[in-house]
């Protein structure tokens, strides 16, 4: 043993507690070096719990004081208490909570055990109930008996002994020799990748389950690993078929139950095979549910009952040479005759010196008289009588080379033999017949189970002593092996057995025995009783082995229906699962034909590798980091090869089954996709999406798209509580409906900070906007950052959020409500700053105002309108947005109406033709409305405004007030205009309404000469009405007004629409009037219940062109 561990005997706990003890002072102080006393400390615990521990002398691997008792980084068990105190690692000392020594890594790496499932669990209970950890034996298990017998064990099995033969004589020699070869091809490129990936890391139990999830994702794991549970419980239906066949055909045919008379010895088969088969299905799960201990015990008599078949196999057709086998057969002209119907192979025999008529005769007349009546086929042909098994040196090989397929009941008949036709009336009962149609795809579709159990040795890859050396070798040994028996096979059989016994499926003509049988030495039974038990055997570690598949399944959590499979019994066995394994074995055994079950598990076996073979391309293709498999000779084509045999496979067998079964494969993995629970394997599919995202990216130009792919990427700016909640979880509704999960979202929020202290912060309210995404079933990215304020904080969200070509273009955000009510400037001044970022990006903008009041997505309008008011041109978005919006379940009953204001100098009449034919060429269906507004004095009511407006931006400049001067001040500030505003309404009339649809010549001229002959005097006495109206900066003045006078058309045209979409003015160039900004925004949407301000990025977005 290397000098690096120490066996410390379990023995020597008390020794070792009493040197700790006595090296300790008073004081609680070590008596001793550190480092030795850390080691007396580790040996006293090692004494305790290791057997084998790994040696801390600090002059060879390290400073003697490991910190972790994992060794991995963030491991769950930390050990906290121990505290580092050596000076050889200080520079390092900060890191040994998080990054553990080399030395406390390789010690338990050295420790590491592959346990089988259930063993953790057994020793956590031993250790609840404080009994001494007991020492675990390390695997021992090697190549040959590990993986190389159990894969031998499960590939030869009922196919061989029941089939094999048929096959060999139905599809010819060269025709079954391409069969075996197609199929062993395909589980050897299988296995060569199965090797890649059992040979990348250390592989736990669980086999080709394990193997595929880990390496596709929890989806194609999840529905690849359904389908190989089912492949396995079907393959235990027929395993058991093929044992009731094997008992009632071969061993003891008189206990069959069901009885046929009159052409109906078929379904009385099937009846006698689904009653035996529901029992023998009972009791194996009876033995399994029992002690599964004593199934793994008779494993070695099984796979002895195998080998002992082989080798009778081989020697008998080694003894065939020389000394063939007396199995006679009874030929009448070519038809092959069944050999319970006569005893004697004769028409008449004599004797006493008398020609006496036979059974055969009585079976083709009327009478058993020289001049009865007969069958005019039996008249003209004679009786014949060859050998069944001539034996490898007749030559009959040259007969057996080519196919003889044909419908159902089609009779076996020799080749060559003389034969004289005629009418067979209704004698078709003595010939040996073919049960089914025969074709070469069903063969294929028979003969697949054969060559499946290539996965037995990665199934215990938990019990090997070197699983990445025995899997690789053992599981091609194996299939190296089992090819070579079956394409010898493939020869032998047709060298030796006559054609017509060979298309003899249960071997009727050669007195019920089986016909593989007879060829082998020294007797029929050996391989009668041999693959009695051979298939029980199967069928019980098919019952075995499926129900912890399934169990391993449901513990993965990655079905959420299937979670009650996971549970069992107190010792791990699979009750549950035992029973839904052995439902679905019924409804195999319902079926009762072997013929019928064997395609089926051929579908999902073929499936399972097929998913290895894809497994290890990608893995191959996408050169990640951590693949590196020690098995070196495989290569991607080689798995894309594989790959492609088997779906070729899977529709050469049945295409309908095939379907079925990729069907079924669909749906599990959408419900896993959709319902599942989420887990990150590292797995290869997620390693593929990175790679073609990014060779997605690198092909999308950084330069905008075109305008006739451009749709709103957006980034949405939420605003979070104290608690790190979504303030605005509408404004979440409002994009889903916008997006309908379509092209890119962005979710993004600020923490005020830094990241080092906010980081918690961080990771919550990300958990949190992905929360409240999930519950509006927003699709897209979340993005918090830290930043020291709020505007750097989106700023740099709107400058640098997204990769290369996939950036936002348009950016979300909610109107400040509360920005009056706020003393502190900021959230307002936040909010301008981010309007001209956008505008300065050339980026859209949209403000959702009042956004609480904005529909869920629960919510449907069944009627009503979405208004546009197109008063500045912005490059189509207004007119795109609620295009979009009607495509939402919400909104998709609302009615488009767009306005657009007309001044004095237009043609009204014009611009509604003009825009009406612009809609029609936008594919938009909207209705169309011209409004006209008219010049008009400002009334007294936009000077007050204007007047409370300036007089609230003068209070807030004024410095270092106090919050009691501040709210004193604005009260008498309210008061007073309150007043002022109640005088002015009783001097001042309301302005009329003068919103006209149309404008003529003569209406145009009275109406301007009307308004400028008053003008001079109508100011004159505002400003003689109230003195400080004179003195207001007269730009607040006109912005106020337009904000007004727009607000009135606005409010009557639209009051009642579901949603209001409205061009967004820009914010002023002098930074001195963004508070003014504010009210003006405020005056344009003021009693409105639904708002989106639009602000455009300055490019079209919308075309009339195809």
């Amino acid at each position: 043993m290397s000098e690096r561990f120490v066996v410390i005997p379990v023995g020597r706990l008390e020794e070792a507690n009493n040197r700790v003890t006595t090296d300790t002072v008073p004081g609680g102080r070590w008596a001793g070096n550190g480092n030795d006393n850390i080691v007396a400390q580790e040996t006293a615990a090692a004494a305790a719990v290791h057997i084998l521990e790994y040696s801390r002398e600090p002059n060879k691997y390290g400073d003697g004081n490991p910190q972790e008792s994992s060794p991995f980084i963030n491991s769950s068990d930390l050990d906290r208490g121990n505290l580092y105190d050596g000076k050889n690692m200080a520079l390092f000392e900060e890191e040994m909570d998080s990054n553990p020594m080399v030395s406390s890594l390789l010690n338990k790496l050295a420790n590491y055990t592959n346990l089988t499932q259930g063993v953790v669990e057994h020793e956590e209970a031993e250790n609840n109930e404080g009994a001494r950890k007991k020492e675990i034996k390390s695997p021992r298990m090697g190549t040959f008996i590990g993986v190389y017998l159990p894969c031998l064990q499960n590939i030869l099995g009922v196919i061989l002994f029941l089939r094999f033969t048929w096959i060999v004589g139905t599809a010819g020699i060269l025709e079954s020799f391409a069969i075996v070869f197609m199929c062993c091809s395909c589980t050897m490129l299988t296995a060569i990748s199965m090797s890649a990936i059992a040979t990348n890391g250390v592989v736990p139990a669980g086999g080709s389950y394990y193997m595929i999830s880990r390496s596709l994702g929890p989806e194609f794991g999840g529905a690849v690993g359904l389908c190989f549970y089912l492949g396995t419980t079907f393959a235990g239906s027929m395993y058991i078929l093929g044992t009731i066949e094997i008992l009632l055909t071969y061993i003891v045919p008189n206990a069959a139950i069901f009885k046929g008379e009159n052409g109906g010895e078929s379904e009385a088969m099937l009846n006698n095979m689904r009653v035996y088969g529901t029992c023998c299905i009972i009791l194996m799960a009876l033995v399994v549910y029992v002690g599964v201990k004593y199934v793994n015990k008779l494993a070695l008599v099984f796979l002895a009952c195998v080998m002992l078949s082989i080798f009778a196999i081989y020697a008998g057709v080694i003894k065939s040479a020389f000394d063939p086998p007396d199995f006679p057969v009874c030929l009448l002209g070519n038809r092959i005759l069944l050999s319970r119907n006569y005893d004697v192979c004769a028409k008449v025999v004599i004797e006493a010196n008398e020609t006496v008529t036979t059974k055969l005769w009585s079976l083709f007349c009327d009478s058993p008289s020289l001049n009865a009546s007969c069958n005019e086929y039996f008249k003209m042909n004679n009786v014949t009588e060859i050998k069944g098994i001539p034996g490898l040196a007749s030559g009959v090989i040259t007969d057996n080379l080519w196919r003889d397929y044909g419908p159902q009941g089609m009779l076996v008949e020799k080749k060559g033999q003389p034969s004289i036709s005629a009418p067979d009336s209704e004698f078709t009962s003595p010939y040996v017949s073919n049960d089914i149609a025969t074709f070469f795809t069903l063969l294929v579709g028979i003969y697949f189970p054969s060559v499946t159990g290539i996965m037995a040795g990665s199934n215990r890859s938990g019990d090997l002593k070197d699983a990445q050396k025995s899997i690789p070798v053992g599981t091609i040994m194996a299939i190296a092996t089992t090819s070579f028996i079956y394409m010898s096979c493939v020869i032998l059989f047709g060298a030796c057995i006559e054609g017509v016994v060979l298309r003899d499926k249960f071997g009727e003509a050669v007195s019920g025995n089986l016909v593989i049988g007879i060829l082998s030495w020294p007797s029929p039974w050996v391989i009668v009783i041999g693959s009695f038990f051979s298939t029980c055997g199967a069928g019980l570690q098919s019952l075995t082995g499926a129900p912890r598949l399934l169990q391993a399944i449901a513990r993965d959590g990655i079905v959420p229906f299937l979670q009650v499979f996971g549970h069992g019994k107190a010792n791990g066995e699979p009750t549950w699962a035992l029973l839904l394994t052995a439902g679905i074995c019924e409804i195999g055994i319902l079926i009762a034909s072997l013929d019928l079950v064997a395609p089926i598990l051929s579908m999902f076996f073929l499936m399972c590798y097929m998913f290895v073979n894809l497994a290890c391309a990608v893995q191959t293709l996408l050169c990640t980091p951590n693949w590196r498999p020690r098995f070196k000779f495989y290569h991607w084509t080689l798995s894309f090869l594989g790959m492609s045999l088997c779906l070729a496979l899977m529709f050469i067998c049945s295409w309908y089954y095939a379907l079925i079964a990729m069907l079924i494969a669909g749906c599990i993995y959408k419900y896993i996709e959709y319902r599942g629970a989420e887990k990150e394997w590292g797995d290869g599919i997620r390693g593929l999406s990175l790679n073609a995202a990014r060779y997605a990216l690198i092909r999308l130009e950084e330069a905008p798209p075109h305008t006739k792919n451009w749709r709103p990427q957006l980034m949405v700016l939420l605003n979070l509580d104290s608690e790190q909640n979504v303030k605005h979880a509408r404004l979440l509704s409002f994009t889903t409906q916008l997006k309908a999960g379509k092209g890119l979202t962005i979710v993004g929020s600020v923490i005020e900070g830094t990241y080092m202290v906010k980081r918690p912060e961080a990771k919550q309210s990300e958990q949190n906007v992905k929360s409240a995404m999930a519950a509006e079933k927003t699709k897209g990215f979340c993005h918090v950052v830290v930043s020291s304020n709020l505007r750097d904080g989106f700023s740099h969200l709107i400058q640098s959020a997204g990769l290369g070509g996939m950036k936002h273009n348009t950016v979300l955000m909610a109107w400040p409500n509360l920005w009056k009510q706020q003393e502190d400037p900021i959230s307002w001044r936040n909010f301008i700053e981010t309007v001209r970022e956008t505008t300065a990006a050339h980026q859209a903008l949209l403000v959702a105002k009042n956004i609480d009041s904005f529909p869920s997505n629960q919510e449907r309008f069944s009627n009503g309108t979405i208004d546009v008011w197109w008063i500045v041109h912005d490059g189509g978005l207004l007119m795109l947005l609620p295009f979009l919006l009607q495509q939402h379940k919400v909104w998709r009953k609302c009615k488009m109406r767009i306005f657009t204001v007309a001044q004095m100098v237009d043609n009204s009449i014009q611009m509604k033709k003009d825009l009406q034919m612009f809609l029609y060429h936008l594919r938009l269906n909207a209705e169309v409305e011209v409004v006209e507004m008219h010049e008009s004095d400002i009334s007294a009511f936009t000077y007050e405004k204007t007047l409370v407006m300036e007089q609230r931006s003068q209070m807030l400049k004024q410095m270092q007030l106090s919050r009691n001067e501040r709210e004193r001040e604005a009260q008498l500030i309210h008061d007073r205009n309150t007043a002022s505003h109640a005088a002015i309404s009783k001097k001042v009339d309301a302005v009329p309404d003068r919103v006209h649809m149309t404008w003529t010549k003569e209406k145009f001229t009275a109406e301007r000469n009307r308004n400028r002959e008053p003008a001079g005097i109508g100011v004159r006495d505002l400003f003689n009405m109230k003195p400080e109206w004179e003195s207001l900066n007269q730009s607040n003045v006109r912005r106020m007004h337009t904000a007004v006078k727009l607000n009135e058309v606005v409010v009557n045209k639209s009051q009642d629409a579901h949603l209001v979409l409205l061009n967004m003015p820009g914010p002023p160039k002098n930074k001195c009037g963004d508070e003014n900004y504010m009210e003006f925004l405020e005056v344009l949407t003021e009693g409105l219940n639904r708002v989106l301000l639009v602000r455009g990025g300055g490019r079209e977005v919308i075309t009339i062109y195809s």
